[in-house]
């Protein structure tokens, strides 16, 4: 990965507290253009909040920049329209809308309304189970569905930086693999992706860069690979 790549997305010193408790206690990370970095660590680690608190749907504290402009003080809604789009945990999907109008609410920042149809047929060849079913309503599908569905929405705004929030969870091994292929196959097509997953063997296979965190903190970081292979980080969450 090239040294000289633009910095879309950097993080410092970012601390989040909520209910009494710390869930982030100053963290540093970046995101470069082209890249697929991955934030890995288990349940309660922070990876979650972070990620709100990037997106500004969680109070927080620290410097964070997109594009190399302050994020603090701007909605999710502003965010899309920069090219930043999130998929949450839990999808949150509108249940009583349909496959295809949750996917045109996606680019609902846009006024293209040829190039709109045209990312409607590209999520549909993302998505063949979509395709199908584009006139069911969202909340009749099933979880693994409802992923398919909440990431097709997020890439109808073209971003240039995506955020995945544990996009395999409680997911089925056969669509746990379906996931992972697509996010392989929107990176590969341009997308930088941030992804957050507790599935580290899973993320750290697909990504260039990886972050790993404990409670609240960065404690390894570097290339994906290398952290696929360091002992440390199999023997806590390869289960070896």
């Amino acid at each position: 990965m090239s040294q000289d790549k633009e910095v879309l997305l950097q993080v410092h010193g970012l601390k989040v507290a909520y209910g009494g408790i710390q869930a982030v206690k100053g963290v540093d990370f970046e995101v470069k253009r082209g890249e697929l970095v991955c934030l890995i660590g288990s349940n309660g680690a922070g990876k979650t909040s972070t990620m709100k608190a990037v997106t500004g749907t969680l109070p927080c504290v620290g410097q964070l920049h997109y594009l190399g402009k302050a994020l603090r003080g701007q909605g999710p809604w502003d965010l899309v329209r920069q090219g930043l789009a999130m998929v949450p945990e839990g999808r949150g999907v509108f249940t009583r809308m349909s496959i295809a109008e949750n996917l045109l609410m996606g680019a609902y920042t846009r006024d293209d309304s040829e190039g709109i149809a045209a990312d409607l047929e590209r999520m549909y060849g993302l998505f063949p189970r979509l395709k199908e079913r584009h006139t069911q309503l969202a909340g009749t599908l099933s979880g693994g569905e409802q992923q398919m569905l909440a990431m097709g929405r997020a890439l109808m705004s073209r971003p240039q930086l995506l955020l995945l929030d544990e996009p395999s969870m409680g997911l089925s091994p056969i669509m746990v693999d379906k996931i992972f292929e697509v996010v392989r196959e929107v990176h590969g097509q341009g997308t930088t992706v941030l992804l957050v997953e507790q599935n580290a063997s899973r993320a750290l296979s697909i990504a260039d860069r990886a972050y790993v965190m404990e409670s609240g903190l960065i404690t390894l970081s570097g290339p994906a690979q290398d952290l696929l292979h360091d002992p440390a980080v199999r023997a806590a969450y390869l289960g070896e």
